[in-house]
């Protein structure tokens, strides 16, 4: 891997209208925007999480490259905009929504401001995070708290595996 490069991971999910559909447009859409795609997860169907009266997710990880030049607010400002270029609309905390993106993690790095955390800060919390990102990122360990994804994920049930990404 070359110096210049960092590897990003993105969590996608959805749960309104096509959601497979959705979450390969946000990968093709990544792509676009000169994410290298280098590993996709399997697709799970979750429960909801946050605000349960709603239809299950499906959710995914993909893990890209990108060049170092792209600044984690950079990162964030553009699946803010592909998140409304797929039809996003703002609704409330937890709520349904066509396509959510996540940036779940840069390399080992370690950002922090008002709006934007790296790694994210729920990462360890949800396993529709934990079983995709394992498999896209198995030996990823949190550069603070040492703990190995692949082994937290572990600690939460299964999500059930749809389809390849």
């Amino acid at each position: 891997m070359s110096a210049f490069h960092y590897n990003v991971a993105f969590g996608l999910g959805s749960n309104l209208e096509g959601r497979l559909h959705n979450l390969r447009e946000a990968a093709e859409k990544l792509a676009y925007y000169g994410f290298i795609i280098e590993k996709k997860s399997n697709v799970f169907e979750t429960e909801p999480w946050g605000v349960a009266d709603q239809p299950s997710f499906l959710n995914a990880c993909v893990r890209t490259r990108i060049d170092k030049n792209l600044s984690p607010v950079k990162i964030l400002k553009i699946i803010k905009k592909i998140e409304s270029v797929m039809g996003r609309k703002k609704s409330f905390r937890y709520g349904p929504r066509i396509i959510d993106i996540d940036l779940l993690l840069i390399d080992y790095m370690v950002y922090e401001n008002s709006f934007l955390a790296i790694p994210h800060k729920e990462i360890f919390n949800r396993a529709f995070v934990l079983y995709p990102l394992s498999e896209i990122f198995p030996h990823w360990t949190h550069p603070i708290t040492g703990e190995k994804v692949s082994k937290t994920a572990l600690k939460y049930p299964c999500p059930v595996r749809v389809v390849k990404l």
